[in-house]
């Protein structure tokens, strides 16, 4: 397959698993350690962003100590891992994966969940065989995608141009990551972000991953 075809770089949380109220209960669960009140969804996707301290800071009014951070992201990863096991894959994904590949297009994961346990999660969903390759996070939690984004292009050299490219998540962040390889990016409503913030990107936001493949296709043809 050459690098002409288009090629997708889906996020994983929040993009292709419906995992918002998992997240959402999570990071409820890490603030109640240090004795901040609970928030909705939407209160949480007005807030949203990374690097993660800088989300707890909107959230606290303050940044976490150096402490409290490590105590959170314990309780965080902890209270995440019940609560996924109930999450389903967004509607839709498992039919947009094999219609794109059938159309000889390829398509690939990047992810900030740490990667060792990303796979198996990915592989237990069913939809492993639709990605090239499957990357999550190799390093500190809490930051950015950008360098994960050019190490996952790099090894993709040959399969996917980054000019051929779209990233498709629901993050601000996932945009930025694009912007960082040159690459395209639509972003998605339904994960961890309101609209409005979304829209702050300056891509092209939509509220469905049908939608999102479509606008793919007409970004990069």
């Amino acid at each position: 397959m050459g690098t002409q075809a288009t090629h997708l770089v889906w996020d994983w949380n929040g993009t292709l698993l419906d995992d918002i109220t998992a997240v959402v209960g999570a990071t409820n669960a890490a603030f109640g350690e240090i004795g901040v009140e609970p928030i909705t969804v939407e209160r949480y996707r007005e807030l949203y962003c990374v690097p993660i301290p800088l989300f707890y800071e909107r959230m606290m009014g303050r940044l976490p100590t150096d402490t409290e951070w490590e105590a959170m992201d314990v309780v965080f990863h902890r209270v995440y891992t019940e609560h996924r096991v109930a999450c389903a894959l967004t509607e839709g994904v498992e039919e947009l994966l094999r219609e794109w590949g059938e159309a000889g297009r390829s398509q690939s994961l990047l992810s900030m969940y740490v990667h060792d346990e990303l796979v198996p999660v990915v592989r237990g969903y069913g939809i492993e065989s639709h990605f090239i390759r499957v990357d999550g996070r190799r390093g500190p939690s809490g930051g950015s995608k950008a360098l994960s984004m050019e190490r996952h292009l790099v090894a993709l050299a040959g399969t996917a141009a980054p000019e051929r490219t779209v990233v498709i998540g629901d993050a601000v962040d996932d945009a930025v990551a694009a912007a960082h390889v040159g690459a395209r990016a639509v972003l998605y409503t339904g994960g961890s972000h309101s609209r409005a913030s979304l829209e702050t990107a300056g891509v092209p936001v939509v509220d469905t991953l049908a939608e999102a493949v479509e606008e793919a296709a007409r970004l990069v043809g």
